[in-house]
């Protein structure tokens, strides 16, 4: 039986470990209630925390997209490897 390997980043666990790292520290659940300050920027440390940690988590999911996942179609792979 012919098997190709495909890419399934879904069984890899490093992957989950570091995008619960990721979301959990975009939460400000750890710093203590009701800090603000200091202010960065006119706005409260835990906000720049926030979009810091979210323009990771999309830095992230991108790489995963582009390096983890096996997308293109069988066609497309004999075309680029080119045997059609």
């Amino acid at each position: 039986m012919n098997r190709k390997k495909v890419k399934e980043p879904i069984r890899k666990p490093w992957i989950w470990i570091v995008l619960v790292i990721i979301v959990m520290a975009g939460v400000p659940w750890y710093l203590p209630q009701g800090t603000f300050k200091p202010i960065i920027l006119g706005f409260p440390y835990w906000a720049a925390i926030s979009v810091i940690m979210s323009v990771a988590l999309a830095a992230y999911i991108t790489y995963l997209c582009n390096n983890e996942w096996n997308v293109l179609e069988d066609e497309e792979e004999l075309q680029k490897k080119g045997t059609v």
